[in-house]
């Protein structure tokens, strides 16, 4: 089975490939961020995609979105130190088949990947309950809007990364503001990033 790893902290990856590799049926490519993520999920073919949510460029969401686009056979598991609401509805709304937390036992991960291999849907019980919470009111737009203003980038860079013009970026910004009840976009953005919709 290929499994592509995307993980952006170098020791956990290294850990997770390892412990990966020890099973005997499994063959894993590493890759440092979204990005490269990305790049090998063009080129390559994979059985399974494991990634964490949280990585610069490209977020675990976002790969599991594009690879649910591509409408690929590839399937998908989310790990994360996280258990936000947000994040545990939108994995499942771009079809992963698995959402578990970094700290759960090694036997629990392997367990998942055969059962997600297997065609079964994996959400660690913990993260399960966490998953009835409140509806995330951002778009796609706003959210990448927001997330990259979180990251300190002005409308000008943010318009010119998702090549749309200044005004649209004001207009995803006010709106995302506006529905968080944000008292301006770094406040929005650390609303966003709480409830895990960012």
């Amino acid at each position: 089975m290929r499994i592509l790893l995307a993980e952006d902290q170098a020791m956990v990856r290294g850990a997770l490939a390892a412990l990966l590799s020890l099973d005997g049926e499994f063959e894993v490519t590493q890759a440092c961020d979204g990005d490269q993520a990305l790049s090998l999920l063009k080129t390559q073919a994979f059985d399974l995609l494991l990634t964490d949510i949280e990585m610069p460029s490209l977020t675990g969401l976002e790969l599991a979105q594009w690879c649910q686009q591509q409408d690929s056979t590839i399937k998908v598991i989310i790990l994360t130190t996280f258990g936000r609401a947000g994040y545990i509805k939108r994995a499942i709304e771009y079809g992963a088949g698995g959402f578990l937390l970094k700290d759960a036992p090694s036997e629990s991960l392997i367990q998942g990947i055969k059962q997600v291999m297997a065609g079964k849907r994996v959400i660690d019980p913990e993260l399960a309950i966490m998953a009835v919470g409140e509806n995330d009111p951002l778009s796609d737009k706003e959210r990448k809007a927001l997330r990259l203003a979180s990251e300190g980038k002005t409308t000008s860079e943010i318009a010119s990364l998702l090549f749309i013009a200044e005004g649209t970026v004001r207009n995803y910004l006010s709106e995302a503001t506006s529905k968080l009840h944000g008292s301006n976009r770094i406040d929005a953005a650390r609303i966003a990033k709480q409830k895990g919709w960012l």
